[in-house]
């Protein structure tokens, strides 16, 4: 790896990858039902169209966006609305769902919609018609896509970033898109850059897919000005700002777009579900996930419908081990721990982790000795030792104006190498909440 790009400091957590990496995806059966929050993305949750009893077919709106930074809802199989209702939501609340009793007897074909060839419609419909398939960031913030190709005016975009990274250890569901779908991937980068104005496009794609980065290599077409770059594999190399600090040098200054760089960046699954919004008509209704850890007996990536339940993948899957502790959605390092087994996939869920109980054993936290490691680890230069005094003293205002916490990515870098425990990136996840509380 020596000589690729990359970014100041960061960790090497253990990568965990060969569980399921090797593994092709498959179509996950139809549960029962599905619950279909309506908020799936950052922003406005959207405002639903339906009531209870009437009947949807798959990829039917169901609730529309509600604002500029909002996505649009679709039925993801055919049946009949139960109830709309709170429901467990993964990020730990109660929120409106739509709840959606699965009809046996339905083929559970697609109904497409009618979408224009994209070569033909101008540059600002492409982004309309994005919007309409409820098209959001699959790398996890689920940010409305439609969104990001509207950069400021003053800000023009000029290099497009296909994020190929994936370096959250044990996921490999976009390892799977670049094997599987890189044809895709491509032509979801053509609509995007037709989109934005642009011409060049790079995809960065950690050092440890060498498969993936011989299969993108091998399938990029010759007129298409894009470069596959491999890059070293550490954490978090596949944030925005890490990732563009890698590939084109540049840091996203404090509070700022990446649009400021002259650059946007995109997952490769994203870019996939936006070619299939115009080969297919069809809407983001599903996508791949991967079910992984030593607690569940048979790993794999799925191609999931949102509104599965969680208890219904656990089945699917074999069930939990013995042993099994922890279920989180994502990631070990920025995923949700969860508590409720009848939560839903949502459109960010990228995967779902079960860890044992010798992965999950407490440790006692310790004062902080002052040794600096938190610091050589954040990625974004911020002083995590700092911030997390402060959090301690409930000195949230400080932490803003002081320790910039707006500019933490909660990456758990600083917790990954605490010698003393200390739960840094939980404490700073509890602050920026008591912050949005104390605005309300």
């Amino acid at each position: 790896m020596k000589g690729l790009p990359s970014f100041k400091h960061g960790v090497h957590p253990p990568e965990n990858k060969d569980i399921t990496s090797g593994i092709p995806s498959r179509r996950f059966p139809f549960p029962k039902e599905v619950i279909l929050p309506l908020s799936q993305h950052i922003g406005t949750p959207a405002k639903a169209l339906v009531k209870p009893g009437d009947r949807v077919e798959r990829g039917d709106v169901i609730a529309e966006a509600a604002g500029f930074i909002s996505s649009t809802v679709h039925a993801t199989a055919a049946g009949t609305v139960k109830a709309i209702e709170l429901w467990p939501h993964p990020n730990g609340s109660m929120a409106p769902s739509i709840r959606i009793a699965v009809d046996p007897t339905s083929s559970q074909m697609r109904r497409s919609r009618i979408v224009p060839r994209w070569q033909d419609v101008p540059e600002e419909q492409l982004s309309k018609e994005i919007a309409k398939a409820g098209i959001v960031g699959l790398g996890g913030a689920a940010f409305p896509s439609h969104v990001k190709l509207c950069p400021p005016k003053d800000q023009p975009v000029e290099v497009l970033l296909i994020n190929g990274c994936e370096c959250e250890p044990y996921l490999t569901s976009d390892h799977r898109v670049m094997l599987e779908q890189p044809e895709k991937v491509y032509d979801g980068i053509r609509i995007a850059l037709r989109a934005l104005g642009i011409t060049r496009c790079v995809i960065g794609i950690e050092a440890n897919k060498p498969d993936a980065i011989e299969m993108m290599r091998k399938t990029k077409p010759d007129d298409l000005d894009a470069t596959v770059q491999p890059l070293t594999v550490k954490y978090p190399q596949g944030a925005e700002k890490m990732l563009i600090k890698a590939v084109m040098g540049h840091e996203v200054p404090s509070g700022s777009l990446p649009s400021a760089v002259g650059a946007m960046v995109q997952n490769v699954a994203t870019a996939a579900n936006v070619a299939a919004v115009f080969e297919t008509g069809h809407p983001l209704i599903e996508r791949i996930i991967t079910v992984t850890g030593r607690g569940i007996r048979k790993p794999g990536n799925w191609k999931i419908p949102f509104g599965t339940k969680l208890r219904d993948v656990i089945e699917h899957c074999g069930g939990l081990t013995e042993d099994a502790q922890e279920i989180v959605f994502g990631g070990p390092m920025m995923g949700q721990g969860q508590a409720n087994l009848d939560i839903p996939i949502l459109k960010a869920t990228g995967g779902i982790l079960i860890l044992t109980k010798d992965e999950c054993k407490r440790q006692d936290i310790m004062p902080c000795i002052r040794c600096g490691k938190c610091l050589e680890a954040c990625p974004v230069f911020l002083n995590p030792q700092l911030m997390g005094a402060l959090a301690k003293a409930e000195r949230y205002e400080e932490m803003v104006e002081e320790a910039n916490l707006n500019d933490c990515m909660l990456c758990g870098s600083c917790s990954f190498v605490c010698p003393s425990n200390i739960p840094l990136s939980q404490w700073f996840v509890m602050s920026k909440s008591q912050l949005r509380k104390l605005a309300s």
